[in-house]
């Protein structure tokens, strides 16, 4: 009988793909070494986010060779990495669950099998971050943390492993995750972060909506907002109030008709401001109460020797 050092657990590795061409086959290659050497079983989940290109093509190609089964997800159109890596994430069944959001790989490989090693000594979220970000992503996250009541501080990062307990607390908490990194921080399991020399170039689609919608959800930055705004708006009202009661009292005529003007028209603005953060609260509970079908899978293809 012969025996193998390789790891039990069964892992999964879910992949984005949209219009990576060459590229990820070179990124899946390199991975499913790394994944060969360290683990007995492994299962590979691709999400073909309505690539365009040679992208698909190119990938059955290459997993006609494989030991392993590639599973891809074709999505019925482009829906935005959310909600593709969360028909990604449904579809996988491993023990362990690596998310790549993108096949840029600024790190080694190594890494991959570090994460794992991390999430064995107690972390049920492992986020493999770079060192050096864009500014707006710091303030992002600056803002983000500053408002959340996790106790982890997320931060941008260019690859994630998940537990099974950590997948099924989130879903447990809610049935759509529209900014999967947020809701683990929420999930109150422990996260840990792994750093490498590098960073990440690649602009996502849709990140501005993302960031809004992650404060809104996920943080208490909006009611923070929108009180203050209220707050200056009494203080502005009072001041108004006490300025016409001084000058009734003095006798003289009432003057000063643009500052009064200025100040309806900065309440206005005020009362707007909050009627926005209030809709926007709005959007959102409709679309996580009412929108029940999250995702439009096409179809599943199985590509294996």
């Amino acid at each position: 009988m012969t025996t193998t050092n390789k790891e039990k657990n069964f892992i999964s590795a879910v992949i984005y793909l949209h219009n990576d061409g060459a590229r990820a086959v070179t990124f899946l290659r390199q991975l499913t070494t790394v994944l060969d050497a360290t683990f007995e079983q492994y299962e590979l989940v691709a999400v073909d986010d309505a690539c365009t290109d040679d992208t698909i093509p190119a990938l059955r190609q290459w997993a006609k060779d494989l030991e392993k089964p590639l599973t891809v997800l074709h999505m019925s159109l482009h829906q935005g990495l959310e909600l593709a890596m969360n028909a990604g994430l449904d579809a996988a069944i491993g023990d362990y669950v690596y998310e790549f959001d993108s096949c840029e790989a600024p790190y080694a490989m190594d890494l991959v099998v570090k994460a794992y090693r991390t999430a064995l000594s107690g972390s049920d979220i492992v986020s493999v971050c770079p060192r050096h970000t864009k500014g707006s992503s710091r303030m992002f996250y600056r803002v983000f943390n500053a408002n959340s009541n996790s106790a982890y501080q997320l931060r941008t990062d260019a690859f994630r492993l998940v537990s099974r307990r950590a997948i099924n607390r989130v879903h447990a908490s809610s049935e759509n995750l529209p900014y999967r990194k947020a809701a683990y921080a929420a999930s109150g399991l422990k996260m840990s972060d792994l750093e490498f020399d590098g960073r990440l170039t690649e602009h996502g689609e849709g990140r501005f909506n993302l960031a809004m919608d992650s404060l809104a959800l996920y943080t208490d930055a909006g009611f923070r907002l929108s009180a203050g705004i209220a707050i200056v708006m009494m203080i502005l009202a009072l001041a108004e109030l006490a300025y016409t009661l001084i000058v009734f009292c003095t006798g003289h005529p009432i003057e000063g008709w643009t500052t009064t003007m200025f100040v309806l028209t900065l309440g206005f603005a005020g009362l707007f401001a909050v009627l926005t953060i209030i809709i926007k609260y709005l959007s959102l509970l409709v679309d996580l109460t009412f929108k029940k079908q999250r995702y439009l899978i096409e179809s599943i293809e199985k590509i294996q020797k």
